[in-house]
């Protein structure tokens, strides 16, 4: 083979190869986001970076009560109508052509919409939202991560327990966040990443709480 040609293909393969290592680091690593959306004010604000966890995905380690996670929007949101408060799941309808929407969907992540939010409950807790306040397992739930200002309310799903497999997670900023208020508990195998550090801007660099 011409020394040239061999070059040309070693450099291929080189790339390949990297490219393979990176999508897989990005899917059970980590990876780096930027906040879009007002919901979790003033916890996190627009365009701040964030770096994910994803080793969740390796070790099977759960998400847990307070921490901040993404995850897969569902396909709709329930009205008061509708919502059975006995079967409070998210509805996830998606559709593919073939396995390459799919892969570009689920790994490459570029028409997948996320969102952010607080992880409020998770399976066998008893959620009640009444008064402005969120009880689970009949206690009041301390939320000093809110502005003083912010009530918890709720229209859709009101009083259920989170079933197996899944979380219940909203938004800091209640009267903002379309969450699982509206949206129902999030199976676990469509949380995305937990948010563990903000490096940027450099000013709020840290663990986020």
């Amino acid at each position: 083979m011409n020394e040239n040609v061999k070059e040309v293909f070693e450099w291929i393969y080189c790339i390949i190869i990297a490219l393979v290592l990176a999508l897989l680091f990005r899917y059970f690593i980590g990876t780096p986001t930027v906040v879009q959306q007002r919901s979790m004010y003033p916890t996190l604000k627009e365009n701040q970076r964030l770096f994910l966890n994803r080793t969740f995905r390796i070790t099977g380690k759960e998400p847990k009560v307070g921490d901040i996670i993404t995850f897969e929007a569902p396909s709709s949101f329930y009205t008061r109508y509708d919502a059975n408060q006995k079967n409070p799941v998210a509805k996830y309808e998606h559709e593919f052509n073939n396995i390459f929407e799919k892969f570009i969907y689920y790994v490459i992540e570029n028409t997948k919409t996320s969102y952010i939010k607080r992880v409020i409950a998770v399976e066998g807790d008893h959620v009640e939202i009444k008064d402005n306040t969120v009880f689970v397992n009949g206690i009041e739930l301390e939320e000093d991560y809110l502005s003083d200002e912010v009530i918890t309310e709720s229209q859709v799903f009101t009083n259920f327990i989170v079933p197996e497999g899944y979380i219940f997670a909203m938004g800091d900023n209640r009267t903002k966040s379309k969450d699982c208020r509206d949206l129902g508990c999030v199976p676990l195998d469509k949380v995305e990443g937990i948010v563990v550090l903000r490096f940027w801007p450099l000013d709020v660099f840290g663990k986020v709480k």
